[in-house]
Formats: structure tokens, sequence, C-alpha cells
């Protein structure tokens, strides 16, 4: 059986893309990701995406976010292998933190991980 991760979208450039008619980011529909990023089937590991609703501007975090965010790993826990958490970088170490200590003796890995600039665009940081 392939190893599953759950890839949580809290918000955040890594998960944005230009707008096609106005050139504004937008966030990204996670529902294509394997057609937006066809090399994530190379990898032989099982892939789904949950997107908070709303995504969250990292500049505006909050430990209500921190407390869903926690929860959204505790009830998938099961279910997946880790959890790689894409987030804002303004604000990234805070979210980290928090849940260090909300996600205490885990034996699985919760990666943290956001980017400069979009993951679609050329010469991002993010891939």
């Amino acid at each position: 059986m392939k190893p599953s991760i759950l890839i949580i979208y809290t918000g955040g450039t890594i998960g944005m893309k230009p707008d096609p008619a106005t050139g504004a980011l937008v966030p990204f529909d996670f529902s294509g990701i394997f057609e937006e990023f066809p090399t994530l089937q190379s990898l032989n590991i099982g892939i789904e995406v949950f997107t908070m609703d709303p995504v969250i501007d990292s500049s505006n975090v909050s430990p209500r976010n921190w407390l869903d965010l926690a929860a959204i790993i505790r009830d998938n826990y099961a279910r997946y292998d880790g959890f790689v958490v894409l987030h804002g970088t303004d604000t990234m170490s805070y979210t980290a933190s928090a849940l260090s200590f909300l996600l205490e003796n885990l034996a699985k890995p919760v990666v943290f991980t956001g980017s400069q600039i979009p993951i679609g665009v050329l010469r991002t940081d993010g891939r």
C-alpha cells in the first residue's frame, strides 16, 4: 500500500495563481493539482488536498485558525501517513509553533511550507 499525504492549503502565496482576465493573484483550485503538476503522480504516493474555507491571509492568522488546523489534522490522523501544511510565510513560524503545542506526541510528520512566489510561476521557490 502506498503512503498517503494530506495537503492542507491554509492560504498564502504558494497556492496563488494569476487570474487570466485580470492578472491579479487568486487562490489556486487544488482539485486540479495533478493536471497542474503532473510530476506529483510520479512520486507514487496518495495525495489528497483540503482547502480551508475561507483561506487565511497569514497576516490575519488567529488562535481560532490554529485550533481549526489542529482539528483537521486530528480528524484525519488515522487516514494519512503525513501532512503538508501550505501556509503564508508572514506568520508560518507562529502557526507551526502553536501546532507544536497542540499536536504533541505525534508519530507522523506535519510539514509546513510556503513560498514568496506562487508555485505555478517560473522560478518559484515553492517547488
